[in-house]
């Protein structure tokens, strides 16, 4: 019988199963990172945008006579709630509303129409405003021109069933006044709100565009679309600032973010201007508002890195995608949406950049003031954050510090208890022990491991 045995091939594969398990353990961790992404972002944009409608938009009827009043009222009783319908003296009152964007729509009652304005009133189409955005079109349609005051005025037919017909030349029509700046897809709606009103009357609706935006900005989301390259450009420089340079202190971080937030701007302020030509003055307060923007997305990225870790790039995700794109007022303002994205406009980092934005390039400043202040009291709550990462990271480091010189020490100790003699005392002369100099370097390997793979993370998602 031969003694010669066969080679154990469950043992074989012993370590081998135990490196997979490990290595599918490790790889189910970090995936519940881009799922809980998935999740957020699908919570967020779809909370936000996917059943738009209007909630008290503040709109107007132009005339002091009792058929506004009339008018008014009716289109209010009738909206329940999804408009908030006030009577404005003359038109040249609500131009000035509009441009405070105090209302989203003006509707101008002819002269000769002023008796039929009651029954017009019947024909308001408000259940058809409800994400409605494709209807309605933009104001500046065929046929449209534009005045000295720099505003567009478009007109067409104003029966949704081919109703109404061209008016008798001479003939005063009604006219909607817009500010398609302060949002294009509010306007959209007032106008499909106010259509039907024209049509009863027997006349084609006029829009004028009192606030129209930059001709390459036809629908004025452009600010918008800003605002994604900067915020992108300023979290994802948050994973590379406090993964890769993790090893740095916190003050030269903070330098770091506060100069990448500088080129950001800049980056972002070219892509508006020069190049794609989204904003065709004013660049140096947008350039203002985007430092400003980035610089409070960079510090209080870097700043949540020291508590976060590998979470980071979840964080402020959250924090200036999730919560931020949606609340912006970019695509549809709070009027559009549900309550909570509509009190988060009123202070959010995204809303007070594109509204900054909005006023400072198309109405005159009003309103810029306190958007500034929005962006201001971010940037001095990411200098809190990092106030407070400092002494943290501090603290740790110390900890760290001190555990490793236990280690050594330990080490240090194992060795004299194990070792002859001579072989310590030969070993004392040659300089460090070498269980601590092993110990010390295994440790570097592994924290640099550590934020390396911090950083491929972060910057693969």
């Amino acid at each position: 019988m031969s003694t010669v045995r066969r080679p154990d091939h469950r043992s074989a594969h012993g370590p081998a199963r135990a490196a997979h398990a490990n290595g599918l353990r490790h790889v189910l961790t970090h995936l519940i990172t881009p799922l809980l992404m998935c999740i957020g972002m699908g919570l967020a944009y779809l909370g936000a945008f996917a059943h738009p409608a209007p909630h008290h938009l503040p709109v107007a009827v132009v005339g002091s006579g009792r058929s506004a009043q009339l008018l008014a009222q009716s289109i209010n009783d009738k909206a329940g709630g999804d408009l908030e319908v006030r009577t404005v003296s003359d038109r040249a009152a609500a131009v000035d509303r509009l441009k405070h964007q105090d209302i989203f729509g003006a509707y101008v009652i002819p002269a000769e129409g002023a008796k039929g304005a009651k029954g017009a009133s019947d024909a308001v189409d408000v259940s058809g405003a409800k994400g409605a955005r494709g209807g309605a079109g933009r104001s500046g349609e065929a046929g449209a021109s534009s005045s000295s005051d720099g505003s567009r005025t478009s007109s067409g037919s104003a029966g949704r069933d081919g109703a109404g017909g061209a008016a008798r030349p001479g003939k005063p029509v009604p006219e909607l006044l817009v500010a398609t700046a302060g949002s294009d897809t509010s306007a959209a709606v007032v106008q499909k709100v106010f259509t039907p009103i024209a049509a009863q009357q027997g006349a084609p609706l006029k829009v004028t565009d009192v606030a129209p935006t930059a001709e390459d900005d036809p629908t004025g989301q452009g600010v918008f679309f800003l605002l994604v390259a900067i915020s992108i450009g300023s979290y994802a420089s948050v994973a590379v600032i406090g993964g890769a340079g993790a090893v740095l202190p916190l003050r030269l971080r903070t330098a770091l973010a506060i100069g990448t937030s500088f080129v950001v701007g800049l980056i972002g302020t070219a892509f508006a201007g020069p190049v794609f030509h989204l904003v065709d003055h004013r660049l140096g307060g947008l350039w203002g508002m985007a430092w400003l923007y980035s610089a409070g997305v960079l510090l209080i990225g870097t700043g949540l890195h020291t508590f976060l870790k590998r979470w980071t790039t979840l964080g402020v995700m959250t924090l200036f995608v999730m919560l931020n794109f949606t609340s912006s007022g970019g695509i549809f303002r709070p009027e559009m949406q549900n309550g909570f994205f509509a009190a988060l406009h009123s202070f959010w980092n995204g809303a007070g950049f594109v509204e900054g934005v909005r006023s400072h390039v198309y109405f005159d400043g009003y309103g810029l003031a306190g958007h500034v202040w929005t962006l201001v009291g971010w940037l001095v709550a990411g200098l809190v954050v990092i106030g407070v990462a400092a002494p943290a990271e501090k603290r740790r480091r110390t900890a760290e510090a001190e555990a490793a010189a236990h280690a050594v020490a330990v080490a240090a100790a194992a060795v004299a208890a194990t070792v002859p003699e001579p072989a310590r005392s030969g070993r004392s002369a040659g300089g460090a022990e070498p269980g601590g100099g092993h110990g010390a370097a295994h440790a570097a390997s592994a924290l640099e491991e550590e934020r390396e793979e911090e950083l491929e993370e972060a910057v693969g998602v």
